[in-house]
C-alpha cells in the first residue's frame, strides 16, 4: 500500500513538471550564446524595434504648406522680405485711399524711426511735480509765500447756526415717547380686546417698512391708549415689535 502511494505521488510530480512553463537560463545569453552583446536600446530581444516605424508619404508637399524644420531659415527668423514689403505697400495704399475718400484731408503719418515724435496739443504733458530741478526753475520761496497769502485771503469761516426746533405738527416723536416710558417691551400696560388680534396684527404690520414707522402711525392714531388696527395686541404700548431700549441706552451712555 505504501509503495502504491509513493508511485502515485511521483506520477503527480511528473505531470506538474510537464505542465509548468520553462524558465530560460539567464546564462544562455541570446540565441544560446552567453557572450552575445545586449540588444540595442529601443529594440526587443530579437533586435526588432519596439515601435514600428511610421509610414512616410513620398508625395511632394506644396511650398505654402511645407512644415518648417528646426534648422531651416524660416524657423531661424528669416522671412520672405519681398512678400512682406509688398503686403506693407498694399496696406499703405489702402489706408491712403480710405483717408482720401473720407474727405478729412489729413496726411497719413509715415511710420519711420527718422520721423520726430508728434507734438502733444494743449497741456497734455506728464506732470513734473516730482522733478526738483523743473519745479525749482519756475517756483521759489517767495512765490510759495505769495501763493499761501492768496489762499489765506480766500479762506472763509462759516459760523454755526442754531438747529431748528421740531414742531409738534410734524407728527409724534418716538424718541421722546421712548424716553418718557419705563416699561420693557412685552410687559402689558394697556388693555386690548377684540377678535383675531394676531391675524390683524400680522396683516396691518406688513404695511410698514420698519417698526419705527409703525410706532409713529400707532401714536398718531391715538396710541398707546387706543389701538384700532391691532398694532399693539399685547398692550405694552409698542407697535409691531418696536423696542424703546436702544433710545434709552443711548441716553445712558
Amino acid at each position: 500500500m505504501r509503495a502504491f502511494a509513493s508511485y502515485a505521488a511521483a506520477g503527480s510530480l511528473l505531470v506538474m513538471a510537464a505542465c509548468s512553463p520553462q524558465v530560460p537560463d539567464s546564462a544562455a545569453g541570446i540565441d544560446g550564446d552567453p557572450f552575445a552583446p545586449p540588444p540595442a536600446a529601443g529594440t526587443t530581444i530579437n533586435g526588432d524595434p519596439l515601435v514600428p516605424p511610421a509610414r512616410v508619404s513620398t508625395e511632394p508637399v506644396p511650398a505654402a504648406t511645407a512644415p518648417r524644420s528646426p534648422g531651416s531659415a524660416a524657423a531661424a527668423g528669416t522671412f520672405n522680405t519681398a512678400s512682406t514689403a509688398a503686403s506693407g505697400a498694399d496696406i499703405a495704399r489702402e489706408t491712403a485711399a480710405a483717408l482720401a475718400a473720407s474727405g478729412s484731408g489729413a496726411e497719413p503719418l509715415q511710420a519711420s524711426p527718422a520721423n520726430p515724435a508728434p507734438q502733444m496739443a494743449g497741456e497734455g504733458r506728464i506732470s513734473d511735480e516730482n522733478d526738483f530741478q523743473a519745479v525749482s526753475a519756475r517756483q521759489s520761496i517767495e512765490s510759495d509765500a505769495a501763493r499761501l497769502e492768496r489762499q489765506r485771503a480766500q479762506y472763509q469761516q462759516v459760523q454755526p447756526v442754531a438747529v431748528p426746533q421740531r414742531t409738534e405738527e410734524a407728527g409724534p416723536n418716538i424718541v421722546r415717547y421712548a424716553l418718557g416710558t419705563s416699561n420693557p417691551k412685552g410687559v402689558r400696560v394697556y388693555s386690548r380686546s377684540g377678535i383675531n388680534l394676531k391675524a390683524r396684527n400680522q396683516r396691518n404690520c406688513a404695511e410698514f417698512a420698519s417698526p419705527d414707522q409703525a410706532q409713529v402711525a400707532f401714536l398718531d392714531a391715538g396710541g398707546p391708549e387706543r389701538d384700532r388696527k391691532a398694532l399693539d395686541p399685547d398692550g405694552d404700548g409698542y407697535a409691531c415689535g418696536w423696542d424703546p431700549a436702544p433710545y434709552r441706552l443711548a441716553v445712558q451712555n
